[in-house]
């Protein structure tokens, strides 16, 4: 019997990605998300590869959350693996202009909506000894630049939380390990920008950013590796990004 990975924020960008990859390699998907018109047609796109159940929930509704998961019944509730992706970067300004709504927003979908889905699936895993969580970071969790405060404290708190996970389930067997992906060409910029497209395109000109389909395939390669090995914590860049503000562009 097929595996089943849930995954948050399936509906765009890595997570939809995910979706297609792991789908195509032998998984039954969970997929978790806001948008429910785009969950069916995720799911239909699978029809053909694998089973599939949708969630449709606001990582940032505690109690959603939990009607949701809960909701889960027979086989959907063994979940195999969690794949903590739905995350969201808003706006980018100086620590004395920011919006204090940008900053709720990020805390309470990058930080707080990843402990609210965690603490509903986890306990299905310590029940059964076995489980894989993956926590999509960023390298913005690794360092800080101009005007990313709010939104590298929110990734760095990930980052952590990644490794107390780690240290605390060890006893039950269950895998803990993040993604911390550079710069990846999704609607991360244009949900940053708010809506200006032509700002959030000048964010990937000049260089050949990471793809979606590039981190699904290395989350599918972390998940397949036997179970004495766990990936603990992998970042990955464009060859042209060396940091977070050092980017080879050409002209």
């Amino acid at each position: 019997m097929a595996k089943i990975a849930l995954i948050t924020g399936a509906t765009s960008g890595i997570g939809y990605a995910t979706a297609l990859c792991l789908g195509k390699h032998g998984y039954d998907l969970i997929l978790c998300g806001r948008r429910q018109e785009r969950l069916d047609a995720l799911s239909a796109e699978l029809k053909s590869y694998c089973e599939t159940h949708t969630l449709n929930f606001d990582v940032r509704d505690r109690n959603g959350v939990y009607r949701a998961i809960g909701s889960l019944h027979a086989r959907w509730s063994q979940i195999h693996v969690l794949i903590n992706n739905a995350g969201n970067a808003h706006g980018l300004d100086t620590i004395d202009q920011g919006d204090l709504d940008d900053w709720d927003a990020m805390l309470d979908i990058n930080v707080k909506g990843l402990l609210y889905v965690s603490k509903a699936v986890i306990p299905g895993m310590i029940k059964r000894n076995q489980g894989h969580v993956i926590n999509i970071g960023s390298t913005a969790g690794k360092e800080v630049y101009p005007k990313g405060n709010v939104y590298c404290a929110s990734k760095h708190a990930v980052d952590a939380i990644n490794q107390a996970m780690r240290i605390d389930l060890n006893e039950h067997g269950i895998r803990v390990g993040a993604v911390n992906p550079g710069l990846v060409e999704t609607e991360f910029s244009n949900v940053r920008f708010k809506g200006d497209l032509e700002r959030a395109k000048t964010v990937y000109k000049g260089y050949q950013p990471l793809t979606p389909e590039d981190i699904a395939e290395i989350i599918l390669f972390v998940i397949t590796r036997p179970m004495h090995v766990n990936i603990a914590d992998l970042v990955v860049l464009p060859t042209a990004q060396a940091s977070s503000t050092i980017i080879k562009k050409t002209l």
